[in-house]
């Protein structure tokens, strides 16, 4: 504002009432509603969580934690102290995680998907290091090489088929080795014994295959195993049951393979000899027996188990 003499005062650029007509504060829609929702309190938390199902969880050798989701997304956490904690996120696959695998060292980690995708990462970096696009739809998939191999081989099985093709992790897409007659039917369960770098994989008929890597060829290794025929052992078990294992599991010394099946019983073998140690019967016709003679749960709690173990088995017969 400029002041003149007397009374003639002159006002600078436009007048208040010049400047234009004041405009109404748009009101939201429910904003009542939302303001009386704001959080207050002095302490928030990000939640890190999947979107969707988690369907795969490994822990590896060098204390991370790797999880990925039926819509393709993985996951790092870190081991520490106090807990678990979030390290990064992956947008890994188009369709959902197949199956995965962690190295026997802790160092590298693959994913499979319906998309035909397989991709490699660096565990200790938690880095992606190599993608690969497959000309087949995988199944499973599953590292079979040691600490100080050179080549970081990698077994991925075809879906509609028994054929296996193994992989350089850090190469190219080219097989450099297909298994196409150990098998006559998919394979539904592989699995590598690090301790004696044998290879043991499952198919829905039941036959079971103990096979070795590079450095034996992939034939049987005879220099490892106990036997000369699968009929010296008890390895025809799921054949004879008409079952196949959904998932095997080595002991710490490699000597005891323990496997679930179809049938809801877990066998557990003498690895070496090939020779069924012990089977416990999970089914729910015993497990109701058992708790009948001696109750372990109560009658609601249990109750609630058999439900939903009933729905599991409909859903999957289906």
């Amino acid at each position: 504002m400029a002041t003149g003499s007397g009374s003639d005062d002159e006002w600078v650029g436009p007048k208040p009432t010049e400047a234009g007509p004041i405009k109404k504060r748009r009101k939201l829609q429910h904003e009542e509603h939302f303001l009386k929702n704001i959080p207050t309190s002095e302490v928030y938390e990000t939640s890190y969580m999947h979107r969707d199902v988690v369907t795969h969880v490994v822990c590896s050798k060098t204390d991370f934690v790797i999880t990925s989701s039926l819509d393709g997304h993985v996951k790092f956490w870190k081991k520490t102290d106090d807990g678990v904690e979030f390290v990064k996120h992956f947008r890994g696959h188009l369709g959902a995680v197949s199956d995965v695998s962690c190295s026997w060292d802790g160092t590298l980690y693959s994913s499979i998907s319906s998309d035909k995708s397989f991709k490699v990462w660096d565990v200790i970096n938690f880095d992606m290091i190599n993608m690969m696009r497959l000309d087949f739809e995988p199944s499973l998939c599953e590292f079979i090489f040691n600490s100080g191999d050179a080549i970081s081989a990698v077994a991925i099985c075809h879906k509609s088929s028994g054929r296996i093709d193994v992989f350089d992790a850090r190469g190219s897409n080219t097989p450099i080795h297909i298994l196409d007659s150990l098998h006559k039917f998919p394979v539904k369960c592989l699995r590598f014994n690090a301790v004696f770098r044998t290879v043991v994989s499952v198919d829905e008929s039941g036959m079971l295959e103990y096979w070795s890597g590079a450095e034996g060829e992939y034939k049987q290794p005879l220099g490892v195993i106990r036997f000369r025929c699968k009929t010296d052992t008890d390895l025809y078990e799921f054949a004879k049951c008409k079952t196949f294992a959904t998932a095997i599991a080595f002991s710490p010394d490699g000597k005891l393979l323990a496997t679930l099946s179809r049938d809801r019983r877990v066998r557990v073998f003498r690895f070496l000899t090939g020779k069924l140690k012990c089977v416990l019967d999970e089914t729910l016709k015993t497990t109701l027996e058992n708790q009948q003679i001696k109750p372990q749960l109560g009658d609601m709690e249990f109750d609630a188990g058999w439900l939903r173990n009933e729905s599991w088995i409909n859903s999957t017969r289906t």
